[in-house]
C-alpha cells in the first residue's frame, strides 16, 4: 500500500465532491420527513421522538467512531439520524419549548460557533480533511448534529415566520448554497469556512424540500404520503451511494479533493 494510499485509509468520511453535497441534500430531506412522520404521522410527539432519533443516533455514532475507515453506507445512515434529530429537536425546542425559530435559530448558531470554537482549540483545525482520530470525529459529529437542528430552525423561520413558504425558502437556500459555491472557484476564502456554510445551508434546504413534499396544501405543502415520500427518498441515497463513487477524503497535506 502506498503512503497516499495509506492516508487515505485512515479517512472516515466521504471526499467532498459534487456526489457528496447531492447525497447530502437528499438526506437532509428525508430527515426533515422521517422527523415528521415520527412526531406526527405517529403521533409520538416531539419529545418521544427526539429520545427515539438520539437513541438511534448514538448507536451509529458508536459504530462509526469505533471502525477504522470509511463505510459509506454506516457513514451516511449516521448523517441521516443526525438530520431527522435535528428535526425533531428543533421541533421541540421551537414548538413545545416555545422559544421559537428566531430564539432557537440564536441560540442554535451559538451551538455551531461553540462547537466549532472548542473543536479547534483541542485539535487545532475544524478541516473535515482531518476526520482520523476519536477526538476530531467526535467534534465533527457534534458539529454536524448542532448545524442539522440549526438548519431545520433556519428553515422554519424562512418558511412560516418570513411568509416566504416552502418553496420561496427552498429557492433561497439553494440560491445561497450557489454563492458559497461560487466563491470556493472564484474567491480565496478558506475553505473549511466554506464547506461548513455549505453544510449548514444545505440543512434548510432539505427542511424546506421537505416540508414542501408532506405538508398540506392550504400550508402550502404538496400533501404527499410522509412515509412514501421518506421511502423514496431513502431509496434515491442508496442509489446514489451505489453508482457514485465513495472514496475516503484525503487529508489536507495531500491536497483538497476535488468538488
Amino acid at each position: 500500500m502506498t503512503q497516499t494510499a495509506a492516508r487515505d485509509a485512515l479517512s472516515k468520511v466521504p471526499a467532498v465532491t459534487a456526489g457528496f453535497w447531492l447525497i447530502k441534500v437528499l438526506a437532509t430531506t428525508l430527515g426533515e420527513t422521517a422527523g415528521d412522520t415520527l412526531s406526527m404521522s405517529f403521533g409520538l410527539g416531539y419529545l418521544i421522538s427526539t429520545g427515539v432519533c438520539l437513541a438511534i443516533l448514538v448507536t451509529l455514532l458508536g459504530m462509526q467512531i469505533s471502525t477504522r475507515r470509511l463505510h459509506p453506507f454506516l457513514y451516511w445512515a449516521t448523517i441521516i439520524a443526525s438530520t431527522t434529530l435535528g428535526t425533531t429537536l428543533a421541533d421541540f425546542a421551537t414548538r413545545s419549548l416555545g422559544i421559537g425559530y428566531a430564539g432557537g435559530s440564536l441560540l442554535l448558531l451559538a451551538c455551531v460557533a461553540g462547537s466549532l470554537f472548542a473543536w479547534r482549540k483541542a485539535v487545532g483545525t475544524v478541516s473535515s480533511d482531518q476526520i482520523a482520530d476519536p477526538k476530531a470525529e467526535l467534534f465533527y459529529w457534534i458539529t454536524i448534529t448542532a448545524s442539522q437542528t440549526l438548519g431545520t430552525a433556519l428553515g422554519d423561520w424562512t418558511a412560516d415566520t418570513a411568509g416566504l413558504g416552502y418553496l420561496g425558502a427552498a429557492i433561497i437556500f439553494a440560491g445561497l448554497l450557489l454563492v458559497v459555491a461560487a466563491l470556493y472557484f472564484r474567491s480565496r476564502i478558506d475553505r473549511v469556512i466554506l464547506f461548513w456554510a455549505a453544510f449548514v445551508l444545505t440543512r434548510p434546504l432539505g427542511a424546506a424540500l421537505g416540508d414542501l413534499l408532506d405538508k398540506p396544501l392550504d400550508h402550502g405543502g404538496l400533501a404527499l404520503s410522509r412515509g412514501l415520500a421518506s421511502l423514496a427518498l431513502a431509496g434515491a441515497i442508496v442509489l446514489l451511494i451505489l453508482l457514485l463513487p465513495q472514496r475516503a477524503g484525503r487529508h489536507s497535506k495531500d491536497g483538497p479533493a476535488p468538488a
